[in-house]
């Protein structure tokens, strides 16, 4: 094994469309598919060789319809692969016949460089080597091998103080400095493969997001050099600096003088620890150390197609949203509405054990009240935004209605499931628009409509759980009123708990699902 680069790590916004980039249009292999090391409810993606091999590795985040970042100082700014010297003309034709933006091809470093950007906007540059060393060709990536990305050429990284982060890279990763071309110091590996210093003195700082990369990660021999690195960059006062087991690799996390992240990884035990070499990118891997119920973490995260395989294709649609299909739809769906400070994605588990068969929609409220999500805004506990509530209302039944044409959802076979804040939009939903809903789940609602519209409800079905222990659960009584009145199809339980949702409320969500879909 030889120094160089190990891995590159970015953001992305958007799963699918990433996928579609990396496996669709430049021909990489998922070679890995795991929840987040830091967060198990973020999807992380390894794309590489035929062979996952070092080197070769570019991983990402997914953030799903999180905030942009900012490109500039104290961050890398281009991830570059190494083709073949005479495949640059493949890749042009290619990029105009995919509509892929592009600018070149440029001779950089005596190179020809072509730049493309990716979905996220992150500049991804192919750049034509004479030689770049062993690879391994993945026959599936749709490429022919002459014209095949060979693996990690570099990356390129901006600072305000280039030539500290030059010699902090040349002291402690094995590279060494090299040719200076306009404002780019560039460093070489044994391995061949390049980091440039970008002097971006004057420039506005890195912040971090979507469309980004996050870190550089470069490879170390032994866990032993990894373990004797930190000891070196502790004895000069490095700052902060964190060692890790990453089940596929051992590594160390530390900042170089300039704000960069960076990484130092082994390439034992590898990305065959728990799949063969065939078998690659087709299983799934939730760190050990999260206690959580591996099965609901899996629910919250995005699903995405490889291509050829089938995929949701999302709308543009009034809320953010996202969907999870079952192994084997029934043709059922059920809309989730979370309560104030989750995400579309709180739901997913619990609507999973409920309706193991139905398409799940976990909606996002557009509201922001105290900094998190809501549907509507509250003035205090029991007191809401009527306006807020009512233009809500609107677009959500906006949404509604445009969720059979995008999706394929039976109106006839459409369930909606709220908690609280959630629960008190349908409800409100139901008194505001009547004709909208036909079968709703309440968990630990209550009534925000200070009016009190005179509606005919005689044909929806409604399930309400309340608790006891709960501030809110006397005050579900006066929405189960209301919703009586007007002749809903109602169902009311109380349950000798609090706010929380447990396994009690699965059980009857669950019965009273299957019930009146029998």
């Amino acid at each position: 094994m030889t120094s160089g680069i190990h891995h590159l790590t970015a953001i992305t916004r958007k799963i699918q469309d990433n996928v579609d980039f990396y496996v669709g249009f430049l021909g990489l292999r998922l070679v890995k598919r795991t929840a987040g090391f830091e967060d198990a409810q973020q999807l992380h993606l390894f794309y590489g060789d035929g062979a996952a091999t070092p080197g070769s590795l570019v991983t990402f985040l997914a953030w799903e319809d999180g905030s942009l970042g900012r490109v500039g100082h104290g961050a890398p700014s281009e991830i570059s692969f190494a083709i073949d010297r005479e495949a640059i003309g493949f890749w042009l034709t290619r990029a105009l016949q995919c509509n892929v933006k592009m600018t070149g091809p440029t001779q950089e470093f005596g190179e020809p460089v072509l730049r493309l950007t990716d979905p996220d906007g992150i500049i991804v540059k192919l750049v034509g080597v004479d030689d770049y060393g062993d690879w391994v060709w993945w026959k599936d990536g749709g490429i022919a091998r002459a014209d095949a990305i060979r693996g990690i050429r570099g990356a390129s990284i901006l600072s305000e103080k280039a030539d500290e982060t030059a010699a902090f890279l040349e002291r402690h990763t094995g590279f060494v400095v090299g040719a200076v071309e306009g404002a780019s110091q560039r460093l070489v590996s044994e391995s061949g493969q390049i980091i440039d210093v970008r002097n971006a003195g004057g420039f506005w700082t890195a912040a971090p997001g979507t469309g980004t990369i996050d870190h550089v990660a470069v490879r170390a021999k032994s866990q032993q050099a990894v373990d004797d690195l930190h000891k070196a960059l502790q004895a000069e006062n490095a700052g902060d600096i964190n060692v890790h087991d990453r089940h596929y690799f051992y590594s160390l996390y530390v900042r170089e003088p300039g704000g960069t992240l960076i990484e130092v990884a082994t390439d034992d035990p590898g990305f065959t620890a728990d799949e063969t070499v065939e078998a690659l990118g087709t299983g799934f891997f939730i760190p050990k150390h999260y206690k959580a119920d591996h099965e609901a973490l899996k629910v919250m995260l995005p699903q995405f197609g490889l291509p050829g395989e089938e995929r949701v294709i999302y709308r543009d649609l009034p809320f953010v949203h996202r969907i999870h299909m079952p192994e084997d739809w029934d043709g059922s769906t059920l809309v989730l509405l979370h309560g104030s400070g989750a995400n579309e994605t709180a739901m997913l588990p619990l609507g999973r054990k409920v309706a193991p068969n139905a398409m799940l929609i976990g909606l996002r409220g557009r509201s922001t009240d105290e900094g998190s999500p809501r549907f509507f805004r509250r003035f205090s506990q029991t007191t809401f935004d009527q306006k807020e509530i009512a233009s809500e209302v609107e677009a959500f039944v906006a949404f509604i209605e445009d969720i059979g044409p995008a999706y394929g959802v039976d109106p006839e076979r459409l369930t909606f499931l709220g908690y609280s804040n959630g629960g008190n939009m349908l409800g409100a939903t139901m008194q505001l628009r009547p004709d909208a809903i036909r079968k709703a789940v309440l968990l630990r609602s209550m009534n925000v409509l200070e009016e009190r519209p005179v509606v005919d409800l005689s044909a929806v079905q409604i399930l309400s759980i309340s608790a006891i222990d709960d501030f809110y659960g006397p005050l579900a009584g006066e929405l189960e009123d209301r919703l009586n009145v007007v002749g809903a199809q109602l169902t009311a339980k109380v349950l000798d708990a609090n706010h929380g949702l447990g396994a009690e409320d699965e059980v009857i969500v669950r019965d009273w699902l299957q019930e009146r879909t029998a």
